[in-house]
């Protein structure tokens, strides 16, 4: 499957007082993973709200094998795992700089008309791009 990496310093503001990652950070390390992927990919956040389209997240789901603590380099890998007519998911993982797998997730999205509020698919150019990943 298609993936990319970014890598993530743990600030001292996403830790908790024993200095680990708080478990509600590793949503918004999941959502850079994801936003620099589809950036990788030609795809811009802004331009999909620009165009009338959301993708809002409809699930998440994080494990926790190992913990994240401050100041440490994480590499954060953000894989395609399915594309569907209106949904898009995707798997993480999120290593130490030592190499070992601290924590996974998933989550799916789903293409949305800002107007409307309601699934679409999305465009052409898009669906195209995405499936050609995707094989």
């Amino acid at each position: 499957m298609e993936y990319h990496q970014i890598q993530i310093r743990v600030r001292y503001s996403e830790t908790d007082q024993m200095r680990v990652v708080y478990h509600g950070n590793y949503a918004q390390y999941f959502e850079s993973g994801r936003v620099e992927w589809l950036r990788n990919k030609g795809i811009s956040y802004k331009w999909m709200e620009e165009n009338g389209i959301m993708l809002p997240v409809v699930s998440l789901s994080i494990n926790y094998k190992k913990p994240a603590r401050y100041d440490e380099l994480l590499t954060l890998k953000t894989i395609l795992k399915k594309q569907t007519s209106v949904k898009i998911e995707f798997d993480y993982e999120l290593f130490n700089e030592e190499g070992e797998l601290l924590t996974t997730g998933n989550s799916i999205l789903v293409f949305v008309d800002m107007k409307t509020g309601r699934p679409i698919a999305p465009p052409t150019y898009l669906f195209e791009l995405l499936n050609r990943i995707e094989k």
